[in-house]
């Protein structure tokens, strides 16, 4: 087994943190893991990245070759846009939908989301909003995390020790709050993955997740969604006006 990721984002946004996660993680589960250093600027907004390379071999270098990576993570959606060089033809990009707009030129958000879904295989999640609604708002790290995990040799299990470590001197309702971001950032990731591994495309799979509240995601009822989304009325739905997110169970009676 081998898993090659490149976290990317701006400084501020918790790359460490990721990376801290997905490294221990590992260990917990006695796999190998390297991880080259952060590389960019260090201010907060400036563009950052690294690679982690995790298997159950031993690895060679720290240093990802280009066109290998299994998954490009990206806390901030231009930036993945840096590293696509770097994606296998079969691999997934995980990215947060919420700009950092720290360049005078940042182009249209429209822009930047459509790049985004058009992708071949793209996973995108509002992590700020999934942090801030379980009331921990500088949590987005966790959700991207999260997210990424639907594609991972890991389970949210696996992050509880690692959660209890980082935030129990914060009190036991930090740890309940940050593992309920990882939640909810997974059940994006696992139903957009659902989705797209049954043949929809990344626009449709995408738009149709955001829609939808992150704790009402449940990949068992990914096949009817699928089948629905491929029905006539798909383009109408989506591009429907509403107020707030929706349940997967209203998304479900909008298109049926």
């Amino acid at each position: 087994m081998k898993y090659d990721v490149i976290l990317a984002g701006v400084g501020g946004q918790g790359i460490l943190t990721i990376a801290y996660l997905l490294d221990n993680a590992a260990i917990n589960r006695g796999l190998r893991f390297k991880q080259a250093e952060v590389h960019g600027m260090a201010q907060r907004g400036g563009a950052v990245y690294s690679h982690m390379r995790i298997s159950d071999r031993e690895i060679v270098s720290d240093i990802i070759p280009e066109g290998r990576a299994d998954m490009v993570l990206s806390v901030e959606p231009l930036e993945i846009h840096r590293y696509l060089y770097m994606l296998s033809p079969e691999g997934v990009v995980v990215s947060n939908i919420a700009p950092v707009i720290n360049i005078p030129d940042y182009p249209d958000q429209g822009v930047v989301l459509d790049a985004l879904y058009n992708l071949p295989r793209p996973v995108a999640l509002d992590a700020g909003a999934i942090a801030t609604e379980a009331g921990v708002p500088k949590a987005e790290n966790m959700a991207m995390a999260g997210a990424a995990t639907a594609y991972m040799p890991f389970d949210l299990s696996d992050y509880e020790p690692i959660i209890r470590k980082l935030f129990e001197r914060k009190g036991p309702e930090m740890v309940v709050a940050n593992m309920k971001v990882l939640e909810n950032g997974y059940r994006v990731g696992k139903f957009t993955r659902a989705l797209l591994e049954a043949g929809l495309p990344g626009a449709v799979a995408c738009r149709a997740v955001a829609m939808c509240r992150p704790d009402s995601l449940d990949v068992v009822h990914a096949p009817r969604v699928v089948e629905l989304l491929r029905g006539q009325k798909v383009g109408e739905v989506l591009s429907k006006a509403r107020e707030g997110l929706i349940t997967l169970d209203d998304l479900i009676v909008e298109l049926a």
